[in-house]
């Protein structure tokens, strides 16, 4: 079985590894990467792991209709490996597939939920945010594993799209604990209903800040999927919830360190890594001699963890975001 993860990188040479050698142990089979406008070496640091079959390298240069991601996922929907996989999942670079079931990889999952077509993965911040998060509202986003049967035909940053409307409506979807959700996920929803018990099969890890030092790398390169939308205080604050601890994906960590040992292990890609882990420490000097970057820094060095909007308020923050919707009609 053929288990194909996508992904759209810029400037990530310092993680590309440590992603990689984790998801070689998920599972996944097959690896098509698409690099854009890179300055630390990721895309030939990717051209020699395509060199040694551990991954393939796609360029996705500029114009980028609809942004940076979304180009790179329409010009990934026709490759070779998109047609053959089995399975597909479109990942970020900061999100880690969590696996709870049998020995904690994508065939376990499969063995467990047999016969599922969607299967959603919800997107969960070792410190966490709760399992149940009222707000931001962003936190009830989540990502997708999906059978590639032909009932969807293009690829999705969420989950996939353009449905085979003949065949969409014999689909069945299920959450992170293999229950059933409701038929309009088969359409549309990239929203879910999910609380506690919502991730004993899996999860979705996903490390959108980083440390400090990588959040300001991050804001000056800006976004992959919004890409005209800034990042700022304001990115931070709604992610920086650190109220649990979660460390149920250190049950692949052997597998892990055996591979990144592998990939490293050659003399090119070790060079590689390293230069993109020194460009970044380079990058953020620089980067510090402008007073907005340093102002940033500061101040998130000034913000504590954020803290989680109790209930109440949370559900009078949705209703003003529902009344104001419904205004605009």
């Amino acid at each position: 079985m053929r288990f194909l993860a996508v992904l759209t990188v810029k400037n990530e040479a310092a993680f590309l590894l440590d992603w990689l050698a984790h998801h070689q142990a998920v599972g996944f089979t097959d690896f098509l990467v698409l690099s854009n406008d890179c300055d630390d070496g990721t895309d030939a640091l990717l051209d020699r792991l395509h060199a040694l079959g551990q991954l393939t390298h796609l360029r996705n240069p500029a114009p980028h209709k609809g942004g940076i991601q979304f180009a790179g996922l329409k010009r990934a929907d026709s490759h070779p490996l998109v047609q053959a996989a089995d399975w597909i999942m479109a990942l970020d670079i900061d999100e880690f597939v969590n696996i709870h079931v049998g020995d904690h990889t994508l065939s376990a999952l499969i063995a467990a939920t047999a016969a599922i077509l969607g299967y959603v993965l919800a997107e969960q911040f070792t410190r966490a945010a709760p399992a149940i998060l009222h707000w931001p509202w962003r936190a009830a986003m989540f990502k997708t594993l999906y059978r590639n049967n032909g009932v969807y035909r293009k690829l999705g940053v969420h989950r996939p799209r353009s449905p085979d409307p003949a065949r969409v409506d014999d689909t069945t979807w299920i959450d992170g604990s293999g229950r059933p959700l409701p038929a309009r996920y088969r359409r549309q929803m990239i929203f879910s209903p999910f609380g506690r018990d919502n991730y004993r099969l899996a999860q979705l890890n996903h490390y959108p800040l980083g440390a400090m030092e990588s959040y300001v790398l991050k804001c000056n390169r800006g976004r992959a999927v919004h890409d005209g939308d800034p990042l700022g205080m304001d990115y931070w604050v709604e992610r920086n919830l650190n109220t649990d601890e979660d460390r149920s994906i250190d049950s692949l960590k052997p597998a892990r360190t055996t591979r990144r040992a592998a990939l490293i292990d050659d003399e090119i890609v070790s060079r590689l890594h390293h230069h993109g882990a020194t460009w970044r420490q380079d990058q953020f000097r620089v980067l510090m001699e402008t007073e907005p970057n340093r102002a940033l820094f500061g101040r998130l060095l000034m913000t504590p963890p954020s803290k989680p909007v109790n209930p109440p308020l949370a559900q009078r923050l949705t209703r003003f975001a529902r009344d104001a919707h419904a205004r605009n009609l």
